[in-house]
């Protein structure tokens, strides 16, 4: 029997540590995205033995440096791959500071059953033992699984593939750095073989009600993250307000809190109309309504399981579908 053709997998590259390159003797400093698409897939030759890549650039920053127009630029590149008959998946490079919430917004506005993978390094592609080339190849080969279908937007790193509403990174420079919290990891991939576990267990890609990313309207609403801390006071909050804000995410401490001060700031802010949405800074953990907080009375919303990055995204997606308290907390619990 003949062998059937290779999947067609698009590769979408916005640049990161994986296209980094050193920029002297001392191996800790580089220059991110330094590396074109075409070096970083040369570096890798045992790709074509998974798919056939057509590569795209749609950036080249380090992702401390992504903003929403880069988002939605990526999206409606994404999509459009996604879109393609031919096109069995798409895999995205991408640096690891910010890959979280970029994984997590095209979870949410992608339209697709087909496996979206984000990829990236804790290493530049010129360091020691350099973690990209095998996360690149791990990633290919997850996109191109049939398995991996239906899973929403995937995120492999370290022989790890997370559920991209998940994932959140722990370390500021171990190759390990990634987590995935309350539900676990999605599965393993070892040297390109899949190992997956359960489903994900929220709404996702061809579910979600804020996709196709071509039904959103730029610039998506302002919503500011605002620390909690000991002896926190309303002047950063009342100062986001002024500035626009139409939501707020408080990233409390414990179980969402703030100080008396900071809660009548966000009680105000709430009576004129800005989203209020409690986070927790612990990194773990599910905010509840009205356990010490008084929400309802209040009017703001939990962020359930979501970390402050995750919850203002989901916020900026929510505030053009709703704006009513209820409906933006279903949101929240859907999601």
């Amino acid at each position: 029997m003949p062998t059937p053709p290779l999947p067609r997998i698009r590769l979408l590259a916005t640049g990161g540590t994986i296209a980094g390159v050193q920029t002297g003797d001392d191996a800790r400093g580089y220059r991110a995205a330094a590396l074109s698409t075409e070096d970083l897939v040369a570096a890798v030759p045992q790709l074509t033995t998974l798919a056939q890549l057509e590569v795209e650039r749609v950036a080249a920053i380090g992702s401390q440096d992504m903003d929403e127009a880069t988002w939605l630029k990526l999206a409606a590149r994404a999509q459009a791959a996604l879109d393609t008959p031919e096109i069995a998946g798409v895999v995205i490079t991408h640096g690891t500071d910010t890959m979280e919430e970029t994984a997590y917004f095209l979870n949410l506005v992608l339209r697709t059953e087909k496996p979206v993978v984000l990829v990236g390094a804790m290493r530049p592609a010129t360091a020691l033992s350099a973690d990209g080339p095998i996360n690149l190849y791990n990633a290919i080969a997850v996109a191109a699984h049939a398995a991996t279908r239906s899973r929403g937007v995937l995120v492999v790193a370290n022989d790890e593939i997370h559920f991209a509403r998940e994932i959140t990174k722990t370390d500021t420079t171990q190759v390990g750095t990634f987590r995935s919290g309350h539900h676990g990891l999605a599965g393993l991939v070892n040297a390109g073989r899949l190992h997956l576990y359960g489903p994900p267990v929220r709404r996702h890609t061809h579910a979600s009600e804020f996709a196709p990313p071509a039904v959103l309207v730029a610039p998506l609403p302002r919503v500011d993250i605002l620390y909690a801390h000991a002896g926190l006071g309303r002047d950063l909050f009342d100062a986001a307000v002024r500035a626009g804000a139409r939501g707020l995410v408080i990233a409390g401490v414990g179980d969402g809190n703030l100080s008396a001060a900071a809660l009548a700031a966000c009680a105000a802010a709430a009576r004129a109309g800005v989203a209020i949405v409690r986070s927790s800074r612990t990194g773990g953990g599910i905010i509840e309504r009205n356990i010490e907080i008084d929400d309802d009375g209040l009017g703001l919303i939990a962020a359930d399981e979501l970390n402050p990055q995750k919850a203002r995204v989901l916020l900026q997606l929510a505030l053009t579908r709703a704006r009513d308290v209820r409906a933006l907390q279903e949101i929240f619990f859907t999601y």
